[in-house]
């Protein structure tokens, strides 16, 4: 389910990874700090090929601002349980430093709705997201 448009910006948490839909879509995702004191963590997903070249840049430490739709997922725990996590969908993402140069890339249409959520295994990111009970807005 879509929330609402989102720009955020932290630190990545966990490095890029890349893994293919059962479509053979190919998706990028990575785990950003959204908070500078304690752990406040979102999942980040690209869908766009667009954001290959920036997302695959990307590593642990790097500050980065996103911009992209919030929305909710659902994931099966190991004990069976569901677990309610929030990711960004992202449209764009700029890598942000210190240095007088950044990476941008953005996308403007998709092909691919948020109809179709992305499966990723239970020893994934789960376990490290921010809970219902613990949105920062």
């Amino acid at each position: 389910m879509s929330l609402a448009k989102s720009v955020v910006t932290g630190t990545v948490y966990r490095q890029p990874e890349k893994r293919f839909s059962q479509n053979n879509v190919a998706v990028s995702a990575f785990v950003l700090n959204i908070d500078d004191r304690d752990e406040m963590l979102l999942r980040i997903i690209s869908k766009r090929n667009s954001l290959d070249e920036v997302v695959s840049s990307l590593s642990k430490g790097d500050k980065v601002l996103v911009e992209g739709r919030l929305q909710t997922a659902t994931v099966k725990m190991d004990d069976g349980s569901d677990k309610r996590i929030y990711e960004i969908d992202a449209n764009s993402i700029e890598k942000i430093s210190g240095e007088s140069s950044s990476s941008t890339q953005s996308s403007g249409n998709s092909k691919f709705g948020t109809e179709e959520i992305v499966k990723f295994e239970s020893d994934d990111f789960s376990n490290e997201l921010i809970g219902e009970d613990e949105i920062p807005f």
